[in-house]
């Protein structure tokens, strides 16, 4: 008897199997049971035949709850009307462990409930489909920058100071230091970058903003890449290939997935770079055409205003040279222009908003060091960073990526709460 995997099932096809799986739900006429099996690697379905099965299993198949767990021996076959394109004869059933009551029925359930048992949430078909896109992404970022030739390194998620220089920061007591949650790895990734070039970052980062809207969590995950010696439309170029590449692959290899969230692929088939552009400038002049007279230039945009620019267009679009009053600190000024920096924020289509943040770094020891004064910082908390422009300065740019909000627009779910496992909310701590 082969012990496999439902993702395995394909390879055994007429033969008989045994899968460890648990029962995500059931339905059963006089005569035959159809048992929904999952495993974490798939969903399929399990038909019992009363006149091919013992009594015993027959009514082990009845009676049996949802979200118990089983080991099924049975046949493979290939049944076309299956979302999968297959289904398993069963032949016996082990029960190893029978649930009572699971809370999380086939009926419909509020919000918030789900949210408290998100630990048992993350068993439905569609959360299961998430995270197979979110590690998807995952894997294809990890091919994208290897192929590249870039570098993975980890920067500490505990520091002495802000790379935005903002206030919305969690604070800790580092012994006798004041320390904080990282909001970004970016500062350690450039040093990174002056030792070995290209290199990129995938971590956790925080941000104590009190923001409750759909595009918004209090712990997520970053893609930040980093690169020596390239210049601001160079960089925009790793983008739209790096965004382009991981939207392909999970085309490629999240079929089944994208399915089963209704997602319109034909939308998504069309992300390949290059991607469109659009200034500030011409943002805003866009804006009031469309009749938003709420927005001047060197306002920051809000969702509104993103949604508008980006439904001009069927692609992720650059809005590039902010002011350089609403961008942090480190920030290359553009060679003609005080007002505006080296910048780019890449929105998303359908409403998802900003997906990445980029631009070129000042690498001018005198200008990072008025920018830091300008911006009330401590010059002392960063004289590491400083220092990286007085030993072998070069121009540098690089870039960060949301990754829930790219699982979000990717797969089509609507709030990041369901792209990552267990979201930190504004009042949300459990589980």
């Amino acid at each position: 008897m082969n012990k496999t995997t439902i993702s395995q099932v394909h390879k055994y096809v007429g033969e008989d199997v045994k899968i460890g799986a648990w029962i995500a739900n059931k339905r059963s006429s006089g005569k035959i049971a159809f048992l929904q099996l999952r495993d974490g690697t798939g969903f399929i379905q399990g038909v019992v035949v009363k006149a091919e099965v013992s009594e015993e299993v027959f009514q082990q198949a009845k009676g049996i709850t949802q979200e118990s767990s089983v080991y099924v021996t049975g046949t493979v076959q290939k049944d076309e009307r299956s979302p999968f394109g297959y289904e398993l004869q069963v032949k016996g059933i082990d029960v190893i462990h029978q649930s009572v009551d699971y809370p999380i029925t086939p009926k419909e359930h509020g919000t918030e409930f789900l949210m408290d048992n998100r630990h048992l949430w993350l068993r439905s078909k569609r959360q299961h489909a998430v995270m197979k896109v979110r590690n998807e992404i995952i894997r294809a970022t990890y091919e994208f920058f290897n192929e590249q030739g870039f570098t993975k390194v980890d920067p500490p998620i505990l520091t002495g100071s802000a790379p935005e220089g903002t206030t919305e920061l969690f604070a800790t007591k580092y012994f006798d230091e004041d320390a904080y949650l990282s909001q970004s790895g970016q500062l350690y990734m450039e040093a990174a970058a002056m030792a070995l070039g290209k290199v990129f970052s995938f971590g956790p980062t925080f941000r104590a903003e009190k923001s409750k809207t759909r595009r918004h969590l209090i712990e997520f995950w970053m893609i930040e890449p980093e690169m020596a010696f390239v210049e601001f439309e160079e960089n925009l170029e790793v983008q739209e290939q790096y965004v382009s590449h991981i939207v392909q692959s999970v085309l490629k290899n999240c079929s089944l997935e994208l399915k089963t969230l209704g997602r319109d692929t034909e939308k998504l088939e069309k992300i390949q770079a290059p991607f469109p552009r659009i200034s500030y400038d011409d943002a805003i002049k866009f804006l009031h055409e469309k009749g938003f007279t709420d927005i001047s230039w060197g306002d920051d945009f809000g969702a509104p205003h993103e949604t508008a620019i980006a439904e001009s267009y069927d692609k992720p679009v650059f809005i590039t040279h902010y002011p350089t009053t609403l961008k942090p600190f480190y920030m290359q000024p553009h060679p003609n222009r005080e007002d505006v920096v080296l910048c780019a924020d890449l929105i998303a289509p359908e409403g998802y908003g900003e997906i990445i943040g980029g631009s070129e770094r000042i690498h001018d020891y005198e200008m990072l060091k008025q920018r830091l004064t300008d911006h009330g910082l401590a010059l002392e908390a960063y004289e590491w960073y400083l220092q990286l422009r007085e030993f072998g300065s070069v121009p540098h740019s690089g870039f960060g990526l949301g990754l829930e909000r790219t699982v979000a627009w990717i797969s089509g779910v609507e709030h990041v709460r369901e792209t990552i496992p267990f979201p930190r909310l504004l009042n949300r701590l459990y589980p």
